[in-house]
């Protein structure tokens, strides 16, 4: 089985998230596909197959070390520059459990960069013991959070809460329970929690805790930013097309993720990256 290695959303040759992926002629065993998740250690893995004589067209699921996942960003990127670099420059449409999106691989001076098409994206409100508990999690209070946001549910391709905060030093000095955080994850039903600075309108700030794959916290997560960004549109939030999220800074991982959008509430965002091979 060849396992490639690739950083999505790297900065140049520095930080990015890790990411599994291997290119299979045809499908294999789930448990196979969980071991070798498991084997590879990155917060996720993604496995993929032609489903056309074209190669244009593949199936793909996601496996974190501890679980199948929906819907991954990071490891979409990975998987975009592993087909371009395969198949060649182009748009590959995927098949993922619950939706259909595309990955568009582009050759650049610096290596493959690439740019998915979501899920539909849609958000709503987090109960008052929902927030009670996540704020008790990460050791904040409500007087933490930023006025400019609400804590929200937001979801373009799998489920996060977000937490909107004050201070920049509030997001740097992020820390919780692993054990705890997957518990309260699994029973909420969250892929992450994410914790967000804004900088300015079209600039955030972004962690994201990922107790419930086994991970504390991820260095790029572009399922998240998916969200988030479907998040501010429903918000009516002055995005003018186009977000800079800034993750994986305060665990020495600088990673840089792009998303345009426009104004029609719940439709894809088209989210982007650079990567580079480990």
């Amino acid at each position: 089985m060849n396992i490639q290695r690739i950083a999505a959303f790297s900065q140049g040759e520095l930080g990015g998230n890790p990411a599994g992926v291997v290119l299979l002629e045809q499908p294999i065993e789930e448990s196979l596909m969980r071991s070798t998740a498991a084997d590879v250690g990155y917060s996720e893995t993604a496995f993929a197959w032609p489903l056309n004589t074209e190669r244009t067209a593949w199936r793909v699921r996601y496996f974190s070390p501890e679980s199948e996942v929906p819907f991954c960003g990071h490891a979409t990127i990975a998987l975009g520059a592993a087909l371009g670099e395969a198949e060649g420059a182009g748009t590959f449409e995927l098949t993922l459990n619950d939706a259909i999106i595309s990955v568009t691989a582009t050759h650049t001076a610096s290596g493959i960069a690439a740019t998915l098409t979501s899920p539909p994206t849609h958000s709503g409100k987090v109960s008052a013991d929902e927030l009670s508990a996540v704020l008790q999690l990460f050791g904040l209070a409500e007087s933490d959070l930023s006025e400019q946001l609400i804590p929200a549910r937001i979801h373009g391709g799998s489920n996060h809460i977000v937490l909107p905060l004050k201070s920049r030093e509030t997001l740097a000095n992020m820390d919780y329970s692993l054990a705890e955080g997957k518990r309260l994850m699994e029973q909420l039903g969250l892929v992450t929690i994410m914790l967000v600075y804004v900088v300015n309108e079209q600039e955030f700030a972004v962690r994201n805790a990922f107790a419930s794959g086994g991970v504390l916290e991820d260095p790029a997560t572009g399922a998240a930013a998916a969200a988030f960004a479907g998040f501010l549109r429903d918000c009516d939030w002055p995005h003018n097309g186009s977000l800079l999220i800034k993750q994986g800074e305060d665990m020495g991982a600088p990673s840089i993720i792009h998303v345009r959008l426009t104004n029609e509430k719940g439709c894809s965002v088209a989210v982007s990256g650079t990567t580079r091979a480990l």
